[in-house]
């Protein structure tokens, strides 16, 4: 059998993968910052949603952070047994469950705004170079909105 023939599954060939282990690093980077303030990543996120928002349906959240409801739905009974944020029905249509951030959510919004420019410095790529990759990912992120 030839190499060529199965070159295109070598993982140096595989697109997923240095975005995989990029965002685990990252991550990585973000946990002792986090875990200063008692959240996961994906609480974090989360809240940076809600920082913006104050107060978002559930579906739309899951929709910004692509997340499904399946992996949505602990990370908001966690963030609502802490305090941060509220669950609620819609009043006008109780199938829409409205997701806000409370007060003491909203207070560790200054404690956390940090935290970007501190992990930013553990990355070494320059400015342009942030920038650029900003770009060309939500590129690809929007290619799976179709």
């Amino acid at each position: 059998m030839s190499k060529e023939l199965y070159g295109n599954i070598n993982l140096e060939n595989q697109l997923c993968f240095p975005l995989y282990a990029a965002s685990r690093e990252v991550i990585k980077a973000y946990r002792p910052y986090l875990e200063e303030l008692d959240l996961t990543y994906t609480q974090y996120i989360t809240m940076v949603v809600l920082w913006q928002e104050k107060k978002i349906s559930a579906k739309d959240l899951g929709k910004k952070l692509f997340l499904d409801s399946g992996t949505l739905t602990p990370v908001l009974k966690s963030l609502e047994s802490k305090g941060l944020v509220t669950r609620n029905r819609f009043i006008d249509d109780e199938r829409i469950l409205m997701v806000e951030v409370t007060d003491a959510g909203y207070a560790m919004k200054e404690t956390a705004s940090s935290i970007p420019e501190r992990v930013s410095e553990c990355i070494e790529l320059d400015y342009d170079e942030i920038y650029n990759l900003y770009k060309l990912l939500y590129k690809l992120l929007g290619s799976f909105e179709k």
